[in-house]
């Protein structure tokens, strides 16, 4: 059964869910508050895999303690220095229709390198890739950076175009307003939607409901868990 939460995501058969995006872009959050609504509905197991390899600040495996206690079971590599470690398992769990896939993939083209060998599985119908664009970032202010960063990355990832979804992120942490998401996503709207659509939007929860009626658009409601601890709610 499909909860609000993740409405925006089960659909035509999906089982495996990607996170692509820019560094900083807000990827890591949507993946760790996806992996939580789908083990909340408890019909498949939820495996997380974090894959990112390019030592951003904030990392989904941080987390790792919290979501194994809520019921998803995560996995990466631990890393020495800066060799590029990749977790094993990601191939047999995405061919696997009984459990969800969740993989939080690094940013920008140097991160995505690390899916670039299961291109044929991420373009398979299973599953869904999602870029995260977040207009607040400075690689997301006009469609010539988007357009950029996008390319590379699908080029490494060998992720196909068409089966690309997109979503939008229009926040700036803990204490964006509701003003501030609405403004970033019509700005979004205006610059990407001539060329291809955003399907939905992650908004933190306590403004999703007055940004969904805004927006009348899809809303899938985060929590923040990748943040300085004094910012946490």
């Amino acid at each position: 059964m499909q909860s609000e939460q993740t409405r925006l995501f089960l659909r035509d058969g999906i089982h495996n869910f990607v996170f692509l995006g820019e560094a900083g872009c807000g990827k890591s959050e949507v993946a760790v508050n996806l992996a939580l609504a789908l083990a909340e509905t408890a019909q498949k197991d939820v495996h997380f895999f974090d894959l990112d390899m390019t030592k951003p600040l904030f990392r989904s495996r941080d987390q790792a303690g919290m979501l194994e206690s809520r019921n998803v079971k995560v996995h990466f590599e631990e890393q020495f220095y800066d060799a590029p470690t990749a977790s094993g398992g990601v191939s047999r769990l995405l061919r696997d229709e009984t459990c969800y896939a969740v993989l939080d993939v690094g940013g920008d083209y140097i991160g995505a390198r690390s899916v670039g060998g299961y291109a044929p599985l991420l373009n398979a119908p299973g599953t869904a890739v999602f870029y995260i664009i977040n207009p607040y970032r400075p690689w997301s202010m006009d469609i010539d950076h988007i357009d950029r960063v996008l390319g590379e990355t699908l080029g490494v990832s060998h992720v196909r175009l068409d089966r690309l979804r997109l979503l939008g992120n229009p926040n700036l942490g803990p204490h964006t307003t509701v003003e501030e998401v609405i403004d970033g996503a019509r700005k979004l709207i205006e610059t990407v939607e001539p060329y291809k659509p955003v399907e939905g939007w992650t908004v933190l929860r306590p403004l999703a409901a007055q940004a969904e009626a805004a927006l009348n658009r899809r809303v899938f409601a985060i929590d923040l868990y990748l943040t300085y601890e004094w910012e946490q709610g």
